[in-house]
């Protein structure tokens, strides 16, 4: 989208006596959540900032956390704009990955928001799922490629990330098979003995308790 088409006068406005503009319904709101999740995502440079851990070790959460703020927009305001939601993310990449975003690419993501809450407004979801299935391609794809982080993968600066997971994703196989194959002994009471009709005691068998 080029910024010579964005309006950046444009808004959202809570309809009627409501105070905030956060959806009654609980589908709306989860499928808008869902949307700005996938355009924060979908940022270049919150990517560049998270891949290269400019925030620290926690740089993924960060971003879940800008994605929970500008949510909270929402959920706390009668009128939301593009500007409010471009300085929410510009200030965020200052305080949360001392980073100056200096394009335009923070507009872009914020006209897209408000658009989106009013396609979410109109039971339109065409763009969250569109959405959702890109990111899910973007992360096979990375997956697929060596050197690449994987989202909500933590790796150190100068170190080959992708060898790394791979083998803490085998350490974690691992410990599950270990865990799956562990026998669980249970203590079992010991028996009454069974008596049967002729006055016979029964002989029971006796072992452990496996699950």
């Amino acid at each position: 989208m080029s910024t010579q088409t964005i309006d950046e006068s444009a808004f959202v406005q809570a309809a009627g006596d409501a105070e905030t503009l956060l959806f009654a319904d609980e589908k709306q709101q989860g499928r808008f959540e869902l949307g700005v999740s996938m355009l924060v995502y979908s940022w270049d440079a919150l990517d560049i900032a998270v891949a290269n851990q400019w925030g620290g070790p926690d740089s993924a959460d960060k971003r879940d956390w800008i994605t929970a703020i500008v949510v909270d927009l929402f959920k706390t305001n009668k009128i939301v704009d593009v500007i409010m939601i471009e300085e929410t993310l510009l200030y965020a990449m200052v305080d949360e990955f001392d980073t100056n975003v200096e394009d335009d690419t923070s507009l872009v993501v914020a006209s897209n928001i408000i658009k989106l809450y009013e396609e979410c407004y109109a039971m339109n979801y065409s763009r969250v799922e569109d959405l959702y299935t890109k990111y899910l391609e973007k992360e096979k794809n990375r997956q697929g490629q060596p050197n690449q982080r994987i989202v909500h993968v933590h790796g150190d600066n100068g170190s080959s990330c992708e060898e790394e997971e791979e083998e803490e994703d085998d350490d974690e196989d691992e410990d599950m098979m270990d865990l799956v194959e562990e026998e669980v002994e249970v203590v079992v009471p010991a028996q009454e003995p069974i008596i049967d009709d002729d006055g016979f005691e029964l002989v029971q068998k006796k072992g452990k308790k496996r699950y």
